[in-house]
């Protein structure tokens, strides 16, 4: 993914419409530049050289495939997160398949809650869930439920104010303080309190242990769930890159490269010159301060929207520029702790974390997703943190979150922390794009005068839309990208993520994927980390 520096005019290297950069096209074809090696820059590159056309990949890091790399550390190998290959867009999984013909396992989903010392399934049966909890807990959560659902009969009830009272009217205040306020926070940095209601009904059924707990139970009685309504989120198998994620976009790079593209590294965006509705040139910046340029007909970028807007030269007026600077992420932290494997006695792909007192959302445990990914002998778990980076502890030595992790999966009982062997930090900036009260009208602001000013300029993916778009779906809108650029199509890029015909369970116009956001309070945009 692509974040701007700072621009510097000394030692610019010009690649004028008539010069070297034409090597690149055939004759009579456009100049199109590709910002982000990302799934979605790296799928547009790779469409159109498919169809016989070249580009020029910018990309801001050293390495290939944004949040969907693979670290490699002393021969272990760890995700930033886990990443599940699955989708119901039949040319994304074609493409996968194209891209990794020998390469890709079928795994079971295989992950569990983590609360109180015990393992809950997820999805969970009715059974084990209120065994775990106990006979007591157990009588006072079903009467807890009892309660919320006699006052949701109350003829002037208020309709919940947010997500907190939707949980609680829905399901008890209980199982609401069992396992669901501390996750929720972790993730997204605020009390569920401030979180939208809506967010709740869509998403509710597909995230935490209650609905696996009650939704079943009272399905069954009524006879009316069956596997094939499952929610996309709890999907029992998917594929996987035998050597990671990394696996898939490290190819993708080199048929790119190989059909005559070229991916340029630690090659930041820090202008882009547009002029009369047309941008002619972008710029990249060099750690040295040395700028190139590029000509450009066609941008395809996939850097952060925001960012995007903020290095156009000439500037778009105030207004513009404020809605880019409203529009947040939350950053991200893994720490990767390598084990003995006989220390691992569980053999989940992740596992969710919903103890309060501990930060980490999620555990990864690598060696689960493929056999390949560790040393032979070795566990590698990863524990997750959602953070900002003006936070210390974004900042904090790597031995500090080291030893903080160690601690904690020594507090969880899982693993001692004298038997951890060796760690690694990988930090993730703008992993996640925050929704608050005001960010679709800051999009559709960025948006507008793109359309205005720069209709040559195509947003795709997750940070280049500011959507909380899957993988496939960044793919996706890179291909019908593609395909408006070559062949005038017109594709709506922006429906990808939103139409039924391109969410996972596709059942219909409220079909979710199982990968929706919730809107979050606008002063939370730099919100602090879990203390």
């Amino acid at each position: 993914m692509n974040a701007p520096a700072r621009h510097n005019t000394g030692n610019i290297s010009a690649v004028d419409d008539d010069t070297s950069l034409s090597g690149r096209c055939a004759d009579g074809d456009d100049n199109i530049v590709v910002i982000g090696a990302g799934p979605a820059g790296l799928t547009a590159a790779h469409e159109l050289a498919k169809a016989g056309r070249t580009c020029e990949v910018l990309e801001a890091d050293h390495v290939v495939g944004g949040i969907s790399r693979t670290v490699v550390v002393d021969g272990n190998r760890f995700d930033i997160g886990g990443h599940r290959f699955f989708t119901k867009v039949a040319v994304v999984e074609d493409r996968w398949h194209e891209l990794l013909p020998d390469d890709l396992l079928i795994r079971e989903r295989a992950s569990r809650i983590y609360y109180r010392g015990k393992f809950y399934e997820y999805p969970l049966r009715p059974l084990n869930a209120l065994a775990n909890l106990g006979p007591t807990e157990a009588l006072r959560c079903v009467a807890s439920y009892g309660r919320a659902r006699a006052a949701q009969l109350a003829p002037r009830r208020q309709p919940p104010q947010n997500l907190e009272d939707y949980v609680v009217a829905n399901y008890g205040r209980r199982l609401y303080e069992h396992f669901f306020r501390a996750y929720t926070t972790k993730v997204w940095g605020v009390d569920p309190s401030a979180l939208s209601a809506d967010w709740g009904a869509q998403r509710i059924k597909g995230m935490s242990l209650w609905s696996a707990v009650w939704e079943p139970m009272r399905a069954r009685l009524a006879g009316r769930r069956t596997r094939d309504q499952q929610v996309a989120s709890l999907i029992e198998e998917f594929l996987y890159p035998r050597l990671g994620p990394g696996m898939m976009w490290e190819r993708c790079a080199e048929l790119v490269e190989a059909a005559g593209s070229k991916v340029h590294f630690e090659s930041p965006v820090t202008r882009i010159s547009h002029d009369h509705g047309h941008v002619s040139s972008v710029e990249s910046t060099d750690e040295t301060g040395a700028v190139t340029r590029y000509s450009a007909d066609h941008v395809i970028s996939s850097m952060p929207l925001a960012e995007l807007v903020a290095v156009m030269e000439p500037s778009p007026p105030d207004d513009v520029l404020d809605a880019a600077r409203q529009l947040g992420f939350r950053d991200y932290l893994l720490v990767a702790l390598v084990v003995p494997a006989e220390r691992v006695d569980w053999t989940d792909n992740w596992v969710y974390v919903h103890e309060p007192d501990i930060d980490a959302m999620r555990i990864q445990n690598f060696g689960a997703w493929s056999p390949e990914m560790v040393r032979k002998g070795c566990a590698v778990l990863g524990l997750e943190y959602t953070t900002s980076v003006s936070d210390p502890w974004w900042s904090a030595p790597d031995a500090d979150l080291i030893g903080r992790a160690s601690a904690e999966l020594d507090r969880l009982g899982l693993v001692p922390a004298g038997d951890i062997a060796s760690g690694h930090v990988v930090r993730m900036p703008k992993a996640y794009p925050i929704y608050d009260e005001n960010y679709q009208r800051n999009v559709d602001t960025l948006r507008t005068w793109l359309a205005a000013h720069a209709p040559n300029v195509h947003p795709i993916g997750r940070n280049g839309m500011h959507r909380y778009n899957n993988q496939d779906h960044s793919m996706y809108t890179a291909m019908l990208t593609v395909d408006n650029v070559l062949n005038g199509a017109d594709h709506d890029v922006w429906s990808v993520n939103v139409e039924a015909d391109y969410h996972e369970s596709g059942t219909g116009p409220s079909a979710r994927t199982g990968r929706d956001a919730p809107v979050v309070p606008t002063p939370t945009h730099t919100a602090d980390s879990p203390t």
